[in-house]
């Protein structure tokens, strides 16, 4: 029968793809891990991933097995916790690096002082990417921005925060003039990628304040969007993210918009029933608890 660390090889390797990437996060040998895998298909009789020379996939087989062996390890790991107080064990979340520049960043500094049994694995990238992995349960949840289309019946998504999508433009610019003149001017527009669920407030933003923008670049990451414009390159519509000294930034003007304010509402998706649900119960608490003490 396949050991703990067999089940959290097979994990490691759903999440990334590649036994090679799957071996350095949990310390072996690419070799190793891959016995490993062999191992666990030995044991249950059948291959649990699509094979191709660069990457590997979860077929059917695999897909199954992913949630029943979350559960293996986290009763595993839960193991004497009724004779604690906290949390421990591990949870995989998602997280788009914005969120963890913004409000979310702050709170997983609070798990890990007040759960030290608690180990928290972060996987970074883009939230529509996210949904597929939570389906499939490669991750336990993820952060990320409220979608623009209807989820499927088994996930679910809570609101944890919001952030108001903000003008920012190089300092270099005056504020005056550039407000006034409504955008239309010599400055190009650097956009968050439209196929995003980010991407799409932008668009929103834009539509609901009738923006005249010439188009430049359009990237999939915030922190780089706002380096960009801090370098004189353009402007952009970005969310106001909670860790950025905004106010003291000496390259940087932020302006809410004269029209209709968009907000990027940053939630927690996970299915409706899994193994991990003790850990992000606490931290939908978390948050709400902040909201009430407003």
């Amino acid at each position: 029968m396949s050991s703990i660390k067999v089940l959290k090889n097979f994990l490691a390797i759903s999440r990334h793809k590649s036994v090679a990437a799957a071996a350095r996060e949990i310390g072996l040998t690419a070799a190793a891990a891959g016995q490993q895998l062999q191992q666990l298909e030995a044991d249950i009789g059948v291959e649990l991933f699509d094979r191709t020379k660069r990457s590997m996939t979860l077929n059917h087989h695999g897909r199954s097995l992913v949630e029943p062996i979350q559960e293996i390890i986290a009763r595993y790991e839960a193991l004497g916790s009724d004779f604690k107080s906290e949390l421990s064990g591990t949870i995989v979340l998602g997280a788009l690096v914005s969120t963890l520049m913004g409000a979310f960043g702050n709170t997983l500094n609070e798990l890990k002082q007040s759960y030290p049994g608690l180990e928290i694995k972060l996987i970074a990238g883009l939230s529509n990417n996210f949904l597929e992995q939570v389906i499939e349960g490669s991750l336990d949840a993820a952060i990320v921005t409220e979608s623009p289309y209807a989820l499927p019946q088994n996930v679910q998504w809570t609101e944890l925060y919001s952030e108001p999508m903000v003008l920012i433009y190089p300092i270099t610019k005056s504020r005056k003039n550039f407000v006034a003149e409504n955008t239309s001017n010599d400055l190009p527009f650097i956009r968050f990628e439209r196929n995003t669920w980010t991407g799409h407030l932008v668009d929103q933003t834009i539509r609901a304040n009738k923006m005249v923008i010439k188009e430049s670049m359009e990237l999939n990451s915030v922190e780089a969007i706002i380096e960009l414009v801090r370098q004189g390159l353009g402007f952009a519509i970005v969310p106001r993210l909670a860790n950025i000294a905004w106010e003291t930034d000496k390259k940087l003007h932020i302006s809410e918009l004269a029209g209709k304010t968009i907000f990027r509402k940053v939630g927690l998706l996970e299915r409706k029933k899994h193994s991990r649900q003790n850990v992000t119960q606490i931290i939908k608490q978390h948050f709400l608890s902040i909201l009430i003490n407003k």
